[in-house]
């Protein structure tokens, strides 16, 4: 027994929209999708930021003890005058920088900065918890 054209029209229609309608929208894209999102690529680190070096910010001088692994994760504590912190996470990829710290007063610092032609660091910072309170930041120790 042969079904009628319009019944296995009718049947077809119903399972796609089954499917769809318990996730099976995942099975197929649609022609019209969007490409995936760019994965960011790492960079070997082009330099070691490890020692004791200052950074010279628009507002304070910040002294920098940090050391560095071989994957260009960084790791330390820094202090301007009485007021201290600690690394709460950074990195170098390629010739960027960047690191947060959580001062001792309260501010989580995020420091983000590129090595220069000369081999110097410069750099902005904000207060994660005031963005508002802003800052630039440079070295002049070369890197």
């Amino acid at each position: 027994m042969s079904v009628p054209r319009r019944t296995r029209t009718l049947l077809t229609t119903t399972a796609a929209a089954l499917l769809l309608s318990v996730g099976g929208a995942g099975l197929a894209a649609p022609a019209t999708a969007a490409p995936p999102t760019a994965v960011r690529e790492i960079r070997a680190p082009a330099f070691n930021a490890g020692g004791v070096w200052y950074l010279f910010q628009s507002n304070a001088t910040v002294r920098v003890d940090l050391t560095q692994d071989g994957a260009g994760r960084l790791f330390g504590t820094v202090s301007s005058g009485n007021t201290v912190g600690t690394l709460r996470e950074g990195s170098v990829d390629g010739n960027n920088i960047y690191f947060i710290v959580g001062w001792n007063h309260g501010p989580v610092g995020r420091y983000t900065g590129v090595r220069g032609p000369d081999g110097r660091l410069s750099g902005t910072t904000f207060d994660l918890t005031n963005p508002s309170s802003q800052a630039t930041w440079r070295t002049d120790r070369t890197f």
